[in-house]
């Protein structure tokens, strides 16, 4: 049994406040479908030839392994800081360090600006626009477009800051009632969007799509049609609805996987939710989670060729990102659902509503990496005072300034400094080589602490005489290391450049000398982190 002593205190300070249905919503926010989602699958025609349905398919059956090994672990070993704690145990404290570190904490340092994208592209800019047909002041089409601009996401990226240090600074039981708020409320809001597609065709979205862009931005009468031409034009020709082809969207599923690679996104925060021993309560929360953000998914893209046209979905994107659309704002498919509808009520109460996915999403940007944070200071690798609970809230505030504060500079430096911007490609890459780091550890458990694993509810989970965790931890493992490759070798996904991988290195690089003069630190006070990472941190 643990030796107290060898941690900061006897013990951590925090609660179990989260029940495992908390810990369900939380994975079904952590796999967005509405803002991560739809802002992920419009960069699928830079894969011309494959097809989103496969992609996903296939993708989710392999993520699947992904919830049995961490809910497995979980149920192993139950503490905050989930990837950090497993990977020191197993693997040794220096590489468990570095890999959570890096991808925990230095690389969610990046994803401050995406969110702040998708809150400019699907929230303020739609709302905006909104505000300018309502009002018909022309003002609000200038905000719109102000928001999709430098200084616009920049501002977005510390509304994202500000409101994930409240979120998470609130507590843990308050957070859940805020996500819980927000989970009706857009699953409302997306009801009512499926009715609202499964109800209209595809003439009246043209003609309501033709002149909103007429009155707005003074298009083209038929801009729906110069949108198909202009993307031909450039080259494009949008997959067929009906080529499903497994092999021709393979290539898809490394750009898919910035959406739903996430359901173990919670893994960090089990030292507090309730029956997190329980196996099969973890799998199935997290496979809820990403089971029904699945189905939604393939709900919402086919009713997409129903009402908006498959080719015109994919062309619209494609010549956005292409840089040079004539439509000047993100193609939000939350605000195409709106104009089905010429009630300014209906338009305004559908996008309110599915905003609210954003809202209870962007608190996941620091809340599970405040505990990585937070048991790397319990275990004494970083100053003690990191490790400071609130005694009214249980929250780690200083591991989540540790969070806001660099995440201010990398939004500054994102908006402001000329290619930097493609530094945030790299966020899903190093996180993935973390999740390989935990997927070796679930691989060995077993094998490297043979009474830990005998002890714990899982070890009866065996084919033959291999344990459940190793073969699906091979899986998944194998499954990471394919997607590494291709990022790394296939310039499309925009991460195999030199100075992309200098800058994962820097990143690695700063880890590993934290730990070092941490090492070197607490050696000359008399501490052995070796002794620590021999015990497994106290409740």
């Amino acid at each position: 049994m643990a030796e107290t002593t060898v941690f900061v205190r006897k013990a951590s300070g925090l609660v179990r406040a989260w029940s495992l249905f908390d810990g369900f919503i939380y994975a079904f926010f952590s796999v967005n479908l509405i803002t991560l989602g739809l802002y992920i699958f419009a960069f699928a025609p830079f894969f011309p030839e494959a097809h989103l349905i496969p992609a996903i398919i296939i993708s989710s059956l392999f993520i699947i392994a992904e919830i049995v090994v961490y809910s497995m672990l979980i149920s192993v070993m139950p503490r905050a800081g989930g990837d950090y704690v497993w990977q020191s145990r197993v693997l040794g404290g220096g590489l468990g360090f570095v890999l959570s570190m890096t991808g925990w904490v230095f690389i969610l340092w990046h994803w401050v600006p995406v969110y702040g994208n998708i809150l400019s592209y699907e929230v303020l800019s739609p709302l905006s626009l909104w505000l300018a047909s309502w009002t018909q002041n022309k003002a609000f089409i200038d905000l719109a477009l102000w928001f999709i601009d430098k200084n616009g996401l920049f501002f977005s990226s510390l509304i994202v800051i500000v409101l994930a240090f409240v979120f998470v600074g609130l507590g843990m039981k308050t957070y859940a009632r805020i996500q819980k708020f927000c989970f009706y409320v857009g699953m409302g809001g997306l009801l009512i969007s499926i009715i609202m597609l499964l109800s209209a065709d595809k003439a009246a979205f043209i003609n309501n799509f033709n002149s909103f862009a007429a009155s707005m931005f003074q298009a083209d009468a038929n801009l729906y049609q110069k949108i198909l031409e202009q993307a031909k034009s450039a080259g494009y020709t949008p997959v067929a609805w009906n080529q499903m082809s497994l092999v021709a969207s393979l290539p898809l599923i490394p750009l898919v996987l910035f959406w739903n690679l996430w359901p173990n996104w919670g893994a960090t925060l089990y030292g507090e939710v309730q029956g997190a021993t329980e196996f099969k309560r973890n799998f199935w929360s997290m496979m809820g989670g990403l089971l029904v953000a699945v189905i939604l998914a393939l709900l919402l893209l086919v009713l997409f060729a129903k009402t908006f046209g498959w080719e015109f979905y994919l062309a619209v994107n494609n010549v956005f990102f292409g840089g040079e659309s004539l439509l000047p704002i993100f193609p939000y498919p939350g605000l195409f659902i709106a104009l089905l509808s010429s009630n300014p009520l209906w338009q305004l109460i559908i996008l309110l509503s599915l905003s609210m996915w954003f809202f209870g999403w962007c608190g996941t940007v620091f809340l599970s990496s405040t505990r990585v944070i937070f048991a790397a200071a319990f275990d004494r690798v970083l100053p003690e005072w990191v490790a400071h609970v609130s005694p009214r809230t249980r929250v780690p505030f200083n591991a989540l300034l540790l969070m806001a504060i660099p995440a201010t500079i990398i939004s500054i430096l994102y908006s402001y400094l000329p290619g930097f911007s493609t530094y945030t490609l790299d966020t899903t890459v190093v996180i993935a080589i973390t999740y390989l780091g935990t997927t070796i550890a679930g691989i060995l458990l077993p094998y490297k602490d043979k009474a830990l694993f005998a002890s714990s509810p899982v070890s009866r989970y065996k084919v033959g005489t291999v344990p459940v965790i190793s073969i699906a931890g091979v899986i998944f493992a194998a499954f990471l290391a394919w997607n590494i490759y291709k990022w790394a070798t296939d310039s499309t996904y925009g991460v195999n450049n030199p100075v992309s991988a200098i800058y994962m290195l820097i990143l690695y690089l700063i880890a590993i000398t934290i730990y070092v003069v941490s090492k070197w630190l607490r050696r000359k006070q008399g501490i052995d982190l070796e002794m620590v990472y021999r015990n497994i941190p106290v409740e």
